[in-house]
């Protein structure tokens, strides 16, 4: 995705609003870009960032040949920092130097630009030390945050920046662009839920793994429903085993929340959403044990699991308390 044209294509509303005001000489000091993975944060994020470097743009339109649109498609422009989380957060260390290379002419310009990606995770201490420089705001410096949950941004930060929310993309459209691509149905239509990422989509359906974590969900979901007795023992000696860091088990309960989701549609017979479509036979044989509200309701402790799991609670803890949930 190489110009604002392209852009336009999958998020209309955000690509008007960045045009506009670059082509008024308005570009906001500060943004926040809210949406989910691969609906475009990223490659706006470089677009304003070569319309604002590029002299050889025509109007807003980078020209993508010049040495700085170069370097900025490369990430290595001296004058664009990109933060990202170091571990889990983005910790007060990371936003002082910030700060403290911002205190230095640009090396090129008096230009300069920040992105901090997954602005949610910062802690308390580093939003509030951006908080200070976004306070203080240059002329010529542009901060744009990315981030995929936005009630996690702190409120005074929030109004001190201009929101652009990015939409999901067309999940069919997408779906259908996988299928081209020789993915095989089932699959494609799992990845279209699971991202809006084209290569993230890509390798997952490559991927011997994701192909596993399937198998080892809907066996948790046959254990717990066929074989209680057994699903503590499932817990330690599969799940653990396959989910062992927090971005694995995220994506575990991810798979979990759509086998209900599923259940639901399965119950208002919306069969054309449903997602596993290999799992009708055994939702069928569900559909009078688990209730419509049973499956809603185990959704709540899903996504309340992947919260907790978000703020470091111990995966243990987390996942133990969720069987029982799920077993009443």
């Amino acid at each position: 995705m190489k110009s604002w044209s392209d852009l336009n294509e999958i998020q209309p509303i955000v690509t008007k609003m960045l045009v506009n005001s670059i082509d008024k000489n308005r570009i906001a000091h500060a943004y926040l870009f809210n949406g989910g993975r691969g609906t475009g944060k990223s490659m706006a994020s470089s677009l304003l960032i070569k319309s604002f470097f590029c002299p050889n743009s025509d109007g807003a339109e980078p020209c993508n040949n010049c040495s700085d649109c170069r370097r900025i498609e490369s990430g290595n422009h001296p004058d664009v920092h990109w933060i990202k989380p170091d571990g889990a957060s983005i910790k007060k260390d990371q936003i002082a130097h910030l700060q403290k290379e911002f205190t230095y002419t640009g090396l090129e310009s008096n230009q300069k630009v920040y992105v901090i990606e997954h602005a949610d995770s910062m802690t308390t201490q580093a939003a509030n030390q951006l908080l200070k420089f976004l306070e203080e705001p240059k002329r010529e410096t542009i901060a744009i945050l990315l981030t995929e949950n936005i009630q996690a941004i702190l409120n005074t930060i929030r109004s001190r920046c201009q929101l652009m929310s990015f939409k999901p993309l067309n999940q069919n459209h997408f779906q259908q662009q996988l299928q081209d691509l020789g993915i095989p149905v089932s699959t494609a239509k799992l990845c279209a839920v699971l991202t809006n990422d084209m290569e993230e989509a890509k390798r997952l359906s490559e991927d011997e793994w994701f192909a596993k974590s399937r198998s080892i969900v809907i066996k948790l979901v046959e254990t717990l429903h066929e074989k209680k007795e057994e699903s503590y023992l499932f817990l330690h000696n599969q799940w653990f085993s396959h989910f062992q860091d927090s971005k694995q088990a995220q994506l575990g309960l991810d798979l979990l929340l759509i086998w209900y989701k599923d259940m639901i549609s399965y119950h208002i017979e919306d069969f054309d959403r449903i997602v596993f479509m290999d799992e009708k036979d055994r939702m069928e044989r569900y559909a009078f044990t688990l209730s419509q509200i049973y499956a809603a309701t185990a959704l709540k402790h899903i996504v309340e699991a992947k919260r907790k799991l978000m703020a470091n609670v111990n995966p243990t803890l987390v996942m133990e308390d969720l069987m029982i949930h799920l077993q009443r």
